[in-house]
């Protein structure tokens, strides 16, 4: 293998694969800025920052065993930034357009010829411009891709330097991959989770498997990992809504505008919740209530989200690839009282407290990625069968990006859904807002802007609930 190549691990290649006829692994974001960006600037800009990243000069080649990252030789800046007008129908406004432009990109491939992600900057755009972001699932997740993207804007820092052997080390590793892969034999049992610091402790542990437990340890751990086990694997079906269903692969996108982050954690701290907790609520309340006014009644439902669980240091996101796990989280949509209803997610989010099942699903992936892709796809279709759709929320900077001298004033982003899933929920903090992203299959939700526009209603019952609450200890 020559020194521009390197393999791409087993849980990125099963990304790789994870495209179909309905959805497309690209993490699809738009950043709306002003004043007006120029496309030169841009190019300038992205040449000089996002490319210190090798992943965003490599492309994709294919072989027997899976896939390399290999050094693209004709890699054009031009073809990865171009500059389009927005294009409006009558009657349409300027975000409407915006949306039905990313909606059209989220169903449009990559080039698989080259590197695979693209920035298509629409030069005027409510007084300034949008930079609408597109990059395959496989180059990163989220939180990687945050961090890279960061490093583009107005003062942001370069990929640490790091010796060729430590790189070595880290590309060959798939050592989480090879300790999950078997079947939890008495090793890998050992190396998960015994350290106390959450999720992120348990992958550093899994790298250095020969660390010797306490028989109590051992037999406790092993008792959780074959719970959470059967917990995945006898998984129910998802209760059936309109929101479910086959897929014909047409993209429509929609966002709010963001709601006071202070606000959200007054709530929480009131409530004696999460942020987390009062953001689901939301998101859970919102959806019923779309369902009602379509007729139908969702008394006594859920809906199962498949959450990403970040799996690593966020010192180490700059590494780029994949490394999360899923945890299954239900919405109570059938409840109508805000208060009940987030208290509700909050006693979901602590089932899933101290779960192997994000670490499970990771294995799941790695191990789908040694598979022939129609295999991998029956494995992971028994995720998409379980499921309505996927959610995510991710932490960006508190105060606003400037890019090339302009100010980011609102980013959004969507989460690609996999199999036949047909709804994506994406959570962003940003600026001291949080920012709501839909991203719907037109068969299944042909109107998702109508689900968002419930999301801040939803927020305002439980902020007027929490003004009416005892102020003081009591």
């Amino acid at each position: 293998m020559s020194e521009t190549t390197e393999r791409m691990s087993r849980v990125d290649t099963a990304w790789l694969r994870m495209d179909n006829d309905v959805n497309l692994m690209m993490i699809v974001g738009v950043w709306l800025v002003e004043p007006a960006l120029e496309l030169d600037a841009l190019r300038e800009r992205i040449a000089t920052k996002l490319l210190k990243y090798p992943r965003f000069r490599q492309k994709v080649v294919h072989d027997a065993l899976g896939a390399n990252w290999v050094e693209d030789e004709d890699f054009d800046i031009e073809r990865h930034v171009v500059a389009t007008k927005l294009t409006r129908k009558r009657g349409q406004s300027e975000r409407d357009a915006l949306q039905a432009r990313a909606g059209a990109l989220a169903t449009t491939p990559l080039d698989p010829e080259h590197p695979l992600w693209q920035f298509e900057l629409i030069e005027r755009y409510e007084g300034g411009s949008a930079v609408i972001a597109r990059i395959h699932h496989c180059i990163g997740d989220g939180i990687a891709l945050i961090s890279v993207m960061l490093s583009i804007t107005d003062g942001g820092g370069e990929p640490p330097r790091r010796k060729r052997r430590a790189a070595a080390e880290h590309d060959e590793g798939d050592w989480l991959s090879d300790a999950v892969i078997k079947p939890l034999t008495d090793v890998a049992v050992k190396a998960i989770g015994m350290y106390g610091g959450g999720v992120v402790k348990t992958m550093e542990v899994l790298s250095q498997p020969r660390q010797v437990l306490g028989s109590l340890d051992l037999a406790r751990t092993g008792a959780q990992v074959a719970r959470d086990l059967a917990a995945l694997a006898l998984m129910s079906d998802d209760s059936p809504t309109r929101l479910k269903g086959k897929p014909v692969g047409r993209k429509v996108v929609a966002w709010n505008e963001p709601l006071p982050l202070d606000q959200v954690k007054t709530i929480g701290k009131a409530l004696n919740c999460s942020i987390n907790d009062v953001l689901l609520a939301c998101a859970a309340g919102a959806i019923g209530d779309y369902l009602r006014d379509l007729g139908d009644d969702p008394t006594g439902k859920e809906i199962r989200a498949m959450v990403p669980v970040n799996l690593r240091p966020l010192d180490q996101a700059w590494q780029l690839g994949n490394r999360f796990g899923l945890a299954p989280l239900t919405l109570p949509i059938g409840i109508e009282n805000p208060i009940e209803r987030v208290y509700a997610v909050r006693a979901r989010m602590s089932e899933m407290k101290g779960s192997y099942q994000p670490l499970l699903a990771f294995g799941v992936l790695a191990v789908a990625g040694l598979l022939v892709k129609p295999l991998q796809d029956a494995l992971l279709g028994l995720f998409a069968k379980k499921s309505t759709a996927v959610m995510t929320n991710v932490p960006g900077p508190a105060v606003p990006l400037r890019l090339c001298g302009s100010t980011v004033r609102q980013t959004i982003f969507w989460v690609p859904a996999s199999g036949d899933l047909g709804i994506g929920i994406s959570i962003l903090s940003y600026g001291g807002g949080v920012q709501f992203g839909l991203i719907t299959d037109e068969r299944l939700c042909p109107h998702p802007q109508q689900i968002i526009d419930r999301f801040a209603p939803e927020f305002e019952k439980l902020l007027l609930v929490t003004l009416m609450l005892p102020w003081g200890d009591a």
